[in-house]
């Protein structure tokens, strides 16, 4: 058997992560797939492994803007997935060729949460989500299989779109250089102003991340004595960062206890997650949150919303908190702050959980259904043509044809 996957839409953020990890733990030999063979532009492919079985191919076409893209995903590349492969592995989301069978993934909720999208107001991104929504929407209609992250997840896009059938649900791993042991959780008292708690939000700044609330959260807490900072890290949306400028020009114009170190690298990441004394968490949208995994595996323990999926993956391993309410996450991280028992506690708890997510589980479960689609859809198509071969025969000799089991 041979897989193709279709890689035009990955070219940055969690969807080129998961690809990469996918492959690094893949071992498609185990499952009877002789070749792996993906398409993508030269900026997606340096960033994959090189393996035996995979076959990287550049299209130079997937190097150009969104429209030459769609050209080629469209136009092109049911043409190279008919001749290469058994099956064509759309992780991106969004496949609008008609290349079968194919295999798609949910990944992004924001197209289909009315609320959230709503959050962007008259702008271009408002109407790309709508746009995303039809077209993956459509994706997932078309296609032979779906794979989701998380069961939150599955019954919002079920709910949205009317999706019919059962779709396997499979995690996204966490990389084993995240995990830290738990550390040894200091008193309130040890910590002060020049030393003081430091609280970790690694994530975009974006209108559905409510980093604002959180830094107000945190003034109000230092206006009461409390020694806690706070280091966002993260790329940012223009406009969600202007707000979050604006809120941290006021409650803290000179950055004494607010940081913003913008974007780092994923490699960076780990160092800057277990230097962190805690860690917090105010998004109210997510497919599922990787962000939190590492967090997890980093043994910190975590305020986190209560939104979407992530009670889901934490569990009992985190406060949580409306991420809209300023006050109610005020309130968790001084919980957090003053009583190092439950931090203790907490970040034993998430530590453990954090250990079921594995990328070797991630491409196991990955591989095994691409090839369960393969053999059904292969076993359709036999069935398909003893019936139509059935029926010509009874129309040769003049018979009519009875059913067909």
């Amino acid at each position: 058997m041979r897989i193709g996957i279709d890689a035009s839409n990955l070219r940055t953020g969690g969807g080129l992560t998961h690809l990469r990890e996918l492959l690094e733990a893949a071992e498609p030999r185990r499952h009877n797939i002789e070749q792996v063979v993906i398409w993508a532009g030269q900026t997606t492919l340096e960033q994959l492994p090189c393996r035996c079985w995979l076959n990287r191919v550049h299209e130079p076409l997937l190097d150009e803007f969104l429209p030459v893209r769609l050209y080629w995903q469209q136009v092109k590349l049911p043409q190279l997935a008919s001749r290469c492969c058994d099956l064509l592995f759309v992780p991106g989301g969004s496949y609008r060729g008609n290349s079968r069978p194919f295999v798609t993934m949910s990944r992004n909720l924001l197209p289909f949460e009315a609320g959230e999208r709503r959050r962007y107001g008259v702008s271009w991104m408002f109407i790309k989500l709508l746009l995303l929504r039809f077209s993956q929407s459509q994706s997932l209609y078309g296609a032979d299989g779906v794979i989701f992250l998380t069961k939150y997840a599955h019954s919002i896009v079920k709910q949205t779109t009317g999706l019919n059938g059962s779709q396997p649900i499979i995690p996204h791993g966490v990389r084993e250089h995240f995990f830290l042991m738990p550390r040894l959780q200091r008193p309130a008292s040890d910590y002060s102003k020049d030393d003081p708690f430091r609280f970790l939000y690694v994530s975009t700044i974006d209108v559905y991340k409510h980093q604002w609330h959180v830094v107000e959260a945190v003034a109000r807490l230092r206006e009461k004595g409390l020694p806690l900072a706070l280091e966002l890290v993260g790329p940012a949306y223009p406009p969600a960062l202007r707000r979050l400028n604006a809120v941290i020009e006021r409650v803290d114009p000179q950055r004494e206890f607010i940081h913003y170190r913008g974007p780092i690298t994923h490699a960076d990441l780990v160092g800057i997650y277990h230097q962190a004394d805690g860690f917090v968490f105010a998004s109210s949208c997510e497919n599922m949150p990787n962000i939190v995994l590492e967090a997890m595996a980093s043994g910190l323990p975590i305020a986190c919303s209560d939104r979407g999926p992530m009670p889901e993956i934490l569990g009992g391993g985190g406060i949580y908190f409306d991420p809209e309410e300023p006050s109610e996450i005020a309130q968790a991280l001084d919980l957090l702050l003053n009583c190092p028992s439950l931090r203790k506690d907490c970040s034993s708890l998430a530590y453990q959980r954090a250990q079921r997510y594995s990328w070797k589980y991630c491409a196991r479960q990955t591989f095994s259904y691409l090839v369960e689609v393969i053999q059904t859809t292969q076993a359709q198509h036999q069935g398909g043509t003893s019936k139509r071969r059935h029926e010509e025969t009874c129309q040769v000799s003049g018979r009519s044809a009875p059913p067909f089991f």
